[in-house]
């Protein structure tokens, strides 16, 4: 299996390549050059599977620079009831008739990031004392990927993270996660502005390529292929939990900033897994929402961008996006390109054309919007009706999954983090406190570790340059 850009770059690399590499030379992103496809057989030989035989089998159609073996190893020593907290890794919670949660959250963070980002650790350590390099990780995040990415990375040898966040904009419990980490190899870096103002830097620094390659920098957002990949897994697991034979199909729902966890269900559903609908969810930053209601993808600056409760999707620039509408567009680079570094990178928005949005019913998406008041309704009313407490983003996954649900087709609602790490909502919305797992209790209160820095590329490559 080889893999390409979506900007045009057709050099092939194998999966070890870009899996430390993160964005493309030419700023695309990386996609495997055609899809595995999956038969009705292989469905039926892999539905018995548990989770890390069926991880396994997924991740080999990706990955063939990898010894079988040592692939094994790694994806058995990863998804293990001690990390995930059930021998199903991700069980389903039924609601109503026909309407289930898919159990995401039960990682060391507490957040649906862990189930790729425990692989990743794991992968990287294994090729990078393969080589007998190392690497420095640069990431951003909202909320949830820096403290999986850095739970994930503590210890890893070879292994530095650098980790960009918005200071002031996560939960209390999101920022003591990460800043409370001592370990030498962990770096946390509070930006003075928005997620998408931490993105950006990312990708500023990734395309310096003189800078990328001296000091060996890598990435763990869902712009780095494995960590996606990884979370195709999810997508088989649910489904074949939540049918009896490979001719149902179901629909998934998934809440949605950056794009990534969605892509995932792109690509389970490209390789012949039966889903009928990918619902996508938005909260009241929703760029994605309206590109899937009017063909027009708007970029919001930081102005536009709304401090909501649920903030790991207060983004405004999916990163992940520009691979689903390279598959849009017959995999035409130069067409990608042209939408993503021209008028997103330079303008902040594009329009497809008519006939490039008709396509769009050929891929199974449909989206909606949440308010903060349609959180504390569904949260409030999914605790009084089945005794399930949910968090802030499973909330907005959770309505919009109603508005788009059929008679006859199972919707699973991806879970994608546990209420402890959003407290100050659950409570307005129920009156009580989430229950914590022992080892968060008082979390908030440890001594924490982080530099505050202005909205600079040039400044981060200094910090950068000084810790690695």
């Amino acid at each position: 299996m080889k893999y390409t850009s979506t900007r045009g770059d057709r050099t092939e690399r194998g999966f070890s390549d870009i899996l430390l590499e993160g964005l493309a030379p030419d700023g695309g992103l990386y996609l495997p050059t055609q899809y595995p496809k999956v038969d009705a057989a292989t469905l039926a030989k892999w539905r018995t599977l548990p989770y890390h035989e069926l991880a396994f089998e997924i991740l080999s159609l990706f990955i063939d620079d990898v010894p079988p073996a040592d692939l094994k190893r790694l994806v058995t020593r990863t998804y293990t009831s001690e990390v995930f907290g059930t021998k199903e890794i991700t069980p389903l919670k039924p609601l109503e008739d026909g309407l289930k949660l898919e159990a995401l959250s039960n990682g060391p963070t507490l957040a649906f990031k862990d189930m790729a980002m425990q692989l990743l650790g794991n992968l990287f350590e294994y090729e990078l004392g393969r080589r007998g390099e190392s690497l420095n990780i640069l990431g951003a995040t909202s909320g949830d990927t820096g403290s999986a990415a850095e739970y994930a990375m503590r210890g890893k040898k070879g292994v530095n993270v650098f980790m960009l966040s918005p200071h002031g904009r996560m939960s209390a419990f999101q920022q003591a996660q990460m800043f409370s980490l001592q370990d030498p190899n962990i770096h946390n870096i509070a930006v003075e502005g928005v997620f998408d103002d931490c993105q950006d830097i990312v990708k500023a620094v990734s395309n310096d390529l003189a800078f990328k390659r001296r000091h060996k920098i890598g990435t763990v957002n869902s712009i780095n292929w494995a960590r996606l990949l990884a979370q195709v897994v999810y997508y088989f697991a649910g489904y074949f939990q939540a049918t009896q034979s490979n001719d149902e199909v179901v629909s998934f729902a998934v809440p949605s900033g950056n794009f990534g966890n969605i892509c995932a269900g792109h690509v389970a559903r490209s390789m012949g897994l039966p889903i009928k609908r990918l619902v996508l969810a938005t909260n009241e930053n929703d760029v994605l929402d309206e590109f899937f209601k009017t063909g027009t993808y708007r970029v919001r600056g930081s102005a536009e961008t709304h401090e909501t409760s649920s903030p790991s999707m207060d983004i405004s620039k999916a990163s992940n996006f520009e691979r689903f509408v390279f598959d849009l567009l017959g995999r035409d680079g130069a067409r990608t390109k042209q939408l993503f570094k021209t008028d997103v990178e330079d303008h902040g928005s594009f329009t497809l054309s008519a006939e490039e949005f008709k396509r769009i019913q050929n891929y199974g998406f449909v989206s909606g919007r949440s308010t903060h008041a349609d959180r504390l309704a569904t949260i409030r009313d999914t605790w009084q009706r089945f005794g399930v407490m949910i968090d802030t983003h499973t909330a907005d996954g959770l309505k919009v999954a109603r508005e788009h649900a059929e008679p006859g087709v199972p919707m699973i609602v991806l879970e994608t983090a546990l209420p402890a790490k959003f407290a100050d909502t659950i409570v307005e919305a129920i009156g009580r406190q989430p229950d914590r797992p022992a080892a968060t209790v008082g979390i908030e209160q440890l001594p924490k570790r982080f530099q505050v820095m202005r909205v600079d590329a040039e400044a981060v490559k200094a910090f950068i340059a000084e810790n690695a």
